[in-house]
């Protein structure tokens, strides 16, 4: 390496631990040391997580949070500290923000923070670079092995059983649940895991859906393309965690399966509507 290339590899590393540590804040230090979340001499997990990432992703999101969404949570106490755990959420808002919201929460619970991992569809790793930056602050390909493992090592997993039924949906449809897949259920009887329900209102409202142009997204490989802005609005985000539930036994048939998924599904509905109760403005 030449003189001129190493002083500014140097100068490069300088930049990156400075942005670190105004990023990374000594409360964001101390809430990943009590997290129950084991990685390798490397900082990572079989999976790609990365402590380092995973704080510059917090730092980040800290602002997004507490100052952009203005993000209320109510029933963290609710979120067990330890062992395996299934958060089922709905989806909505183009973007996954809603799972981002629900992980910064999990990660920052007064009660026992968490370091959830969020089940996020095939088409993500097609993305350059995208792929290996999601894994390394968390997030994974919903695949059913993959959660077993993860539940197999006492993980937190976050999953959106309406998928992009959920996130792709138009506006008019707002706050209208969409048809849930069964797999979270299998995993929770399988794994005994119990399931925290979470209802999200607000991130209908960051990026209203007018339309899809489904050519375009049969084009480019990817599942909608929304007319909506290109940026997320600043709607206000409420969170509501639900108790824990827990479905024992195995099921006979799938239609015993659906009936339990059903009970999910109508919790979490309550929790919709105790949000959209509880916010005064949208923005």
């Amino acid at each position: 390496m030449n003189p001129l290339a190493s002083l500014k590899h140097l100068a490069d590393a300088g930049l990156r631990e400075a942005l670190y540590e105004r990023i990374v804040t000594p409360e964001l230090e101390e809430l990943f040391a009590r997290m129950p979340k084991p990685v390798g001499s490397f900082g990572y997990d079989a999976w790609g997580y990365n402590e380092n990432s995973a704080k510059l992703a917090m730092g980040v999101i800290k602002w997004l949070y507490e100052h952009y969404f203005r993000v209320v949570a109510h029933g963290l106490e609710h979120v067990p500290p330890n062992g395996r755990l299934l958060v089922i959420p709905n989806h909505s808002g183009q973007l996954p923000m809603d799972g981002v919201l629900i992980g910064y929460a999990l990660a920052t619970n007064p009660h026992g923070p968490r370091a959830a991992r969020a089940m996020i569809e095939r088409f993500f790793p097609t993305v350059p670079w995208l792929g290996n930056w999601l894994n390394s602050v968390g997030a994974v390909i919903g695949d059913p092995l993959n959660c077993t493992k993860m539940l197999e090592q006492d993980e937190v997993i976050i999953v959106f059983p309406e998928g992009i039924r959920g996130s792709g949906k138009l506006y008019r449809q707002r706050y209208q649940l969409q048809r849930f897949g069964n797999g979270f259920m299998h995993l929770a009887l399988q794994h005994k895991a119990p399931i925290v329900p979470v209802g999200v209102v607000g991130c209908e409202e960051t990026m209203p859906s007018l339309a899809n142009i489904a050519p375009l997204a049969k084009l480019l490989g990817i599942p909608y393309v929304p007319v909506a802005p290109p940026l997320p609005l600043p709607a206000r985000v409420y969170l509501n965690f639900g108790e824990p539930m827990m479905f024992d036994g195995n099921a006979e048939s799938e239609d015993e399966v659906t009936a339990k998924v059903e009970q999910v599904k109508e919790k979490i509905r309550e929790l919709i509507d105790r949000g959209l109760k509880e916010r005064t403005q949208i923005y």
